[in-house]
């Protein structure tokens, strides 16, 4: 392989792909990401057998070929580098990067033992806006099992229906759904593995325009013409969900989102080891309370309009600052469905197009 690329390029390209690359002693290789020409531009690949991402980027090339390079040498090297182009040469397993400042030699692995990442090739399930995308993996991100005893609550649900792809998460104390309208061909539920999520999120960052949503069997592909992302699917039945959500509730509060926040926040410095507050809510007003023994307590007062009967919950802080942070709305609506039941956030407008639950602490 001779070739000639853009460094700068190239950063970009192994920043996306190394952060799957971890230490693995029983397979070696894997340490590694492969460089590869192919159809006039260079591949940079990385696997951990349950993701592989593929990133292609512009090149000049003189030989084809194709080198495994372990991860860390070769990306601090170009991280490090000044100049603008930089040359890459293969031969018998060793990689020479050469610029106008720089020559190095990097000692490198046979391609032929990169384990291959696989190609999806049926007609894509749908074309997903990047932004998109993202921002409703975020959305439910937080409530994913990170436990793998259920596997299946282990992932991110997402369902294809007719008019609107639904994103969900549980992990059995929270509960989040975020719905986005969109015109599907196809009906199809899969369920996406929590680290190829938290990947995705981050890749999706740095992408533009939009994806191809490919499936198979048994995994699942993003995509697009200079980026590719390959993952596994949870195998297993996603839990009926939809049973949990209630239909009606028992009180409702109306809420500014950012006091609610700074006061849950205040409250939690004070909690116990189940991180738990209680929220006292009456008429006109909300108190939230917490206590600890070896650190004293804390009540505070915000301002609430309530409507119907005054209520009292416990739960824990950390899981109601996930449910606000997801919530865009200035104001956002906390429902108490009675006793034992969960509290429902949404946020204070008309769309309905995000719910989340959170089971309350036992008194």
């Amino acid at each position: 392989m001779k070739i000639t690329v853009n460094k700068k390029n190239l950063k970009k390209a192994l920043s996306l792909v190394e952060k799957i690359v971890s230490k693995n002693t029983s397979l070696p290789i894997l340490n590694n990401i492969l460089l590869k020409t192919e159809n006039g531009r260079l591949k940079v690949s990385a696997t951990n057998l349950e993701i592989g991402i593929n990133f292609i980027i512009g090149a000049k090339i003189d030989e084809v070929g194709q080198i495994a390079v372990p991860a860390r040498i070769l990306s601090d090297f170009i991280s490090n580098i000044i100049d603008d182009k930089i040359s890459l040469i293969v031969k018998n397993n060793i990689l020479s990067i050469n610029s106008e400042k720089y020559k190095t030699q990097i000692l490198g692995f046979d391609a032929k033992d990169f384990p291959i990442i696989p190609k999806i090739k049926p007609k894509p399930l749908a074309i997903i806006p990047t932004k998109t995308l993202r921002s409703s993996l975020l959305s439910v991100l937080d409530s994913v099992a990170v436990s793998e005893t259920r596997p299946e609550l282990s992932g991110v649900l997402i369902n294809f229906s007719n008019d609107k792809i639904i994103f969900a998460a549980t992990d059995s104390f929270r509960l989040t759904e975020k719905s986005v309208d969109f015109k599907n061909i196809y009906k199809q539920s899969l369920i996406i593995p929590r680290n190829t999520v938290v990947e995705l999120i981050r890749i999706a960052g740095e992408l533009e325009g939009d994806l191809l949503f490919n499936v198979s069997d048994n995994q699942v592909s993003f995509s697009n013409d200079d980026f590719e992302m390959v993952s596994r699917i949870v195998d297993g039945n996603y839990p009926d969900y939809k049973k949990v959500i209630p239909d009606k509730f028992t009180s409702k509060v109306l809420i500014n989102k950012e006091e609610l926040d700074k006061t849950v926040r205040m409250a939690g410095l004070f909690s116990t080891n189940i991180a738990d507050i209680k929220i006292n809510c009456s008429e006109g007003k909300m108190a939230i309370l917490s206590k600890n023994s070896d650190k004293g307590e804390i009540e505070i007062v915000i301002d609430a309009v309530l409507k119907n009967d005054p209520f009292e919950v416990s739960l824990n802080f950390h899981y109601l600052l996930d449910g606000l942070k997801i919530l865009e709305t200035e104001k956002v609506v906390m429902e108490f469905t009675g006793q034992g039941s969960p509290l429902v956030l949404r946020p204070n407008d008309d769309k309905k197009d995000i719910i989340y639950l959170i089971m309350p602490l036992r008194k």
